[in-house]
């Protein structure tokens, strides 16, 4: 199954509510994640533009999508960015079909 990695930041109003009743969120994000078709691998907290991510295996794209409007939708994430992550061999793979491409593209200058 393809991997992606979901960033989350949560609104102000989750954020007050966790700091008022801390709580382990890792259960309802697999629980989440499971719920689309997803296995998830890591769930982290972090400093920065975001307040954390996910990691986790979806049968597709939609099903990552899923995951994020579904998120969005209850009204606990303000904003969440989705990628499609690769392990070493499909960056191989990646580099190799690249190298093929490149010489059939004609780019606008040309």
């Amino acid at each position: 199954m393809p991997k992606y990695i979901t960033f989350f930041s949560y609104t102000r109003e989750s954020a007050k509510a966790m700091m008022e009743r801390p709580s382990d969120r890792t259960a309802a994000a697999g629980a989440l994640v499971e719920s689309v078709g997803g296995k998830m691998e890591a769930f982290y907290w972090m400093h920065g533009k975001h307040d954390g991510f996910i990691i986790a295996s979806y049968p597709d794209g939609a099903s990552a999508a899923a995951l994020a409007t579904a998120a969005a939708s209850a009204g606990a994430i303000a904003q969440t960015e989705t990628h499609e992550i690769f392990d070493r061999d499909a960056q191989t793979q990646i580099m190799k079909a690249a190298k093929t491409a490149v010489g059939v593209y004609k780019p606008p200058t040309a």
